[in-house]
């Protein structure tokens, strides 16, 4: 999911990374490493009483951002570096968060990994392929755990240990163009229900010879929006107890056969899909930047690409009767893979430390959009200036108060894996919800329980 640039605010925000100076990764043999307090060797190979140098251990971040995120982070990199000596952190740029989670797998197959990755997965952590961090975070007396906003600290445990920290937060906010909704009439605050924007949307949408010219609203590709709107009407993806799937229940059939709706029968709503990366978020971007749709529903990380002089930000509608909205707000993990050496692993926290500070965070979600991860960053004088100048930086703080917890797949992704497939069914094959959400569901039963055993 992306968010003021890609892909959620208030409840987190925090981040970081590792590998040694002249390979991609190591194994953990020591030959491999870069330690400090190696002996200088003298060019004529004879014996030397010179003292220790010390040298910086040099770490790969692996991260799939791009855009302004790419370049904030790289500010972060860059300050890091010069701030002190002991560690080196090297950017490695993916496409997205998928391309490095497929890239981290074969990494750690072959048994060469960076020592620091913006990526989480709780099966790969209780398979051991992601080191414990709890010992790291006992070790820094200076970290203040107490201080990371709690739901998103939370997110990073994995049956009581912490194996991820957040590096910042995201939830998916709406973006609107302020000219179209005056040119229609239409008041922001009154767009409190998902019923309330399909009429506006269709008030604003521009038909010629059939054809939708202006779309009201766009959508963004995927599960995600239509799960954040299911969850608005109290819908579940699986039981409490952890034994039945959920997706085929009336809060899910019916949210998702309004959304088909609304794009194949009504044509007030458009859907961009596939391409590379990020490509179809920023084209669902550039639709409403250019004129060419009233407004889209994308992350609070988008606010570094947009021009608030055009659009405005509000938060999700819920349902009429049902309360306010109730989207997810999720945290941006890291983790350190396990076969990192310890020096490296030492290294890739301290990384994550220096980006996780009340200064860091703060200043990562004003140029972004994104929530700071720690709750004193609220204090920090930049970022409440900045909130008087762009109040739009306020909104997925006060929608993460009344969000949902992302959803935590017992199944190590597969239940979220058939909600794909039967979002793409809906949103581009113009399959009936009721259809795509039985196969679905099928689909994630026999994954739940085989998991549950």
């Amino acid at each position: 999911m992306k968010m003021l640039n890609h892909k959620k605010w208030m409840s987190g925000m925090t981040l970081l990374s590792l590998l040694v100076v002249s390979a991609c990764g190591t194994n953990g043999d020591a030959s491999s490493n870069t330690g400090a307090g190696q002996l200088a060797s003298p060019s004529n190979g004879e014996s030397t009483n010179a003292p220790a140098v010390s040298e910086p251990v040099t770490i790969e971040f692996w991260y799939g951002l791009g855009g302004k995120l790419g370049e904030n982070m790289q500010i972060l990199i860059d300050k890091f570096n010069s701030s002190q000596d002991e560690v080196i952190v090297k950017p490695v740029v993916q496409a997205d968060y998928s391309e490095t989670e497929k890239k981290l797998q074969a990494a750690i197959a072959s048994g060469t990994v960076p020592a620091a990755v913006l990526s989480s997965n709780v099966d790969w952590a209780r398979k051991g392929y992601y080191a414990s961090i709890d010992e790291l975070i006992a070790g820094q007396a200076d970290f203040n755990k107490e201080d990371i906003v709690p739901t998103f600290l939370q997110q990073g445990e994995v049956d009581g240990k912490m194996y991820f920290l957040p590096m910042y937060g995201t939830t998916q906010v709406m973006y609107y163009r302020k000219d179209t909704l005056e040119k229609h009439g239409i008041q922001a605050e009154n767009l409190t229900t998902w019923e309330a924007l399909a009429d506006a949307a269709a008030q604003m949408t521009v038909k010629e010879g059939g054809k939708t010219t202006f779309y009201g609203w766009e959508p963004m590709w995927g599960a995600d929006n239509m799960m954040d709107a299911v969850y608005g009407k109290g819908g579940r993806v699986v039981s409490e107890d952890g034994k039945q799937v959920l997706v085929d229940s009336p809060e899910w059939v019916e949210t998702w056969d309004l959304f088909r709706k609304w794009i194949h029968e009504d044509g007030i709503m458009r859907i961009h899909s596939g391409g590379q990366g990020w490509e179809y978020w920023y084209k669902t971007i550039d639709d409403v930047m250019k004129g060419n749709a009233a407004g889209y529903t994308g992350s609070s990380g988008d606010q570094g690409d947009l021009d608030f002089g055009i659009v405005a930000a509000m938060e999700q509608p819920g349902w009429e009767g049902m309360g306010p909205g109730k989207p997810v707000a999720s945290a941006i993990m890291a983790g350190i893979p396990a076969k990192a050496s310890p020096e490296q692993q030492q290294a890739a926290f301290k990384w994550y430390s220096f980006f996780m500070s009340p200064e860091n965070t703060a200043f990562w979600s004003m140029n972004t959009g994104y929530i700071a991860v720690r709750q004193s960053a609220l204090e920090d004088p930049a970022f409440i200036e900045f909130s008087k100048e762009n109040p739009q930086i306020t909104v997925p703080l006060k929608q993460a108060a009344h969000a949902s917890m992302p959803f935590q797949d017992p199944t190590g992704g597969k239940i979220y894996d058939a909600l794909k497939i039967a979002a793409d069914k809906v949103q581009i094959g113009n399959v009936p919800a009721a259809e795509a959400l039985k196969e679905a569901k099928e689909t994630a039963q026999r994954e739940l329980d085989r998991s549950n055993g």
